[in-house]
């Protein structure tokens, strides 16, 4: 019954994992194209020491995302820790002591939630920098009329906007939408700062948030743009005034990207960048199968069957924390490495719920490869991402109905 499941879904899928397909081959030759734009050459896989300056290889590969991004300047660097990371220095790289930072995609991802709000540990609000939000409409959509009234309240020095979904039961956020609200926030406040947090997002369509509007983009490497090969590292694109600033907070102010060495090779994150386009095209193939199969069998799922969502993540709603659990361990039963590991709920740093979390992946915590995670709380929605391979999410697929009984 499983595999006839399978394969009935995989029948269903076929004209929309084409439409995949063409959006992984009009981006794999944008990538190439910034590749060959660029002169990239073996010389830049080398590492360097010490100060790290005249590093060719990390400053080339800043000004390839800044091609592929089509943004002024861009920084990439294996210095940034994750994405919470890379968020906190455009954050703090653009505001200042009395400025006011405005979300307009509800609350921010729950490890932004000490670097927005904390008390004495260094936080935007220990410099006096204020934050406020609006709530995306209960559709999933902007609420202009809130944003309107907050952007002439708080006078925000940036506004952010989240492209996924983070841990709440919503699309994500689609460069159409991107468009129109930047439009609109724009005409209200020309010179605000808009930042949009890509991760998860890119590749997924033939265009980014820089493309319509957005100041910058940040994002982690180890999502997808890093191809599942970036070992580490974080990106920053956008306007050079911006990315400059943000430069100064990554190393130190009036040095910026001047210095950051690497000792080890660069290779893997230029590799990465040029198989990402078909890896993320693996992961949403893999995210439209879960979704199809586990709604066929009468579970709640978004995005909704057969519809090709904006970032790489299947939520998957189960009716008992038990069932959740079973999905993560079946996941991780079926990963790579540490496949033999059985993932518990724990108290996982920056998150208010326990956490159970699977991900058996080459790299540490790398979203692009399979993975799903969870806080333990209702409503039970487990978050299903990233697959190297179509081939290895269809078995992790197989294994996680057997576990919960499917036969």
């Amino acid at each position: 019954m499983i595999i006839d499941i399978i394969n009935e879904c995989e029948k269903e899928l076929e004209k929309s994992f084409k439409t995949v397909e063409n959006t992984a081959l009009y981006n794999q030759e944008k990538v190439l194209n910034a590749f060959q734009n660029n002169r990239i050459a073996l010389r830049h896989f080398a590492p360097t020491s010490g100060y790290g300056y005249d590093d060719i290889g990390r400053d080339t590969l800043c000004d390839l995302f800044a091609d592929v991004f089509h943004t002024e300047k861009a920084i990439v660097s294996p210095l940034i820790a994750n994405g919470t990371h890379a968020l906190t220095l455009a954050l703090f790289g653009i505001l200042r002591p009395n400025d006011t930072l405005l979300y307009i995609s509800g609350t921010p991802y729950d490890t932004l939630e000490n670097v927005i709000g904390g008390k004495d540990i260094g936080s935007l609000k220990d410099f006096g920098i204020s934050f406020s939000q609006t709530e995306l409409k209960a559709d999933g959509s902007f609420d202009k009329e809130a944003i309107s009234k907050a952007i002439k309240e708080h006078n925000p020095k940036m506004i952010a906007i989240q492209r996924s979904r983070g841990y709440s039961w919503r699309n994500a956020l689609t460069m159409s939408e991107f468009e129109d609200i930047i439009s609109f926030v724009k005409k209200i406040k020309p010179d605000v700062a808009i930042m949009v947090d890509n991760c998860y997002g890119e590749f997924v369509d033939i265009i980014e948030p820089s493309d319509v509007g957005a100041d910058i983009v940040v994002g982690s490497l180890i999502k997808n743009p890093g191809g599942g090969l970036a070992p580490t590292g974080g990106y920053i694109a956008g306007k050079e005034k911006y990315v400059d600033l943000i430069a100064g907070r990554l190393t130190a102010p009036g040095i910026g990207m001047e210095v950051g060495s690497y000792l080890s090779t660069y290779q893997y994150f230029y590799q990465g960048l040029f198989l990402a386009p078909h890896v993320v095209s693996q992961a949403i193939k893999a995210s439209l199968l879960f979704s199809s199969v586990f709604s066929k069998l009468g579970y709640k799922v978004l995005p909704a069957p057969n519809k090709i969502g904006s970032d790489i993540i299947t939520s998957i709603e189960f009716n008992e924390a038990d069932e959740l659990i079973k999905f993560c361990q079946a996941i991780q039963a079926c990963s790579p490495i540490d496949s033999f590991v059985t993932p518990e709920p724990w108290d996982m740093p920056g998150y208010n719920h326990q956490v159970i979390m699977a991900a058996g992946t080459f790299v540490q915590g790398a979203s692009i490869e399979m993975s799903a995670d969870s806080p333990i709380k209702k409503p039970y929605i487990a978050y299903f991402q990233g697959s190297l391979t179509y081939e290895h999410a269809k078995l992790a697929l197989k294994k996680c109905l057997e576990l919960l009984g499917v036969n």
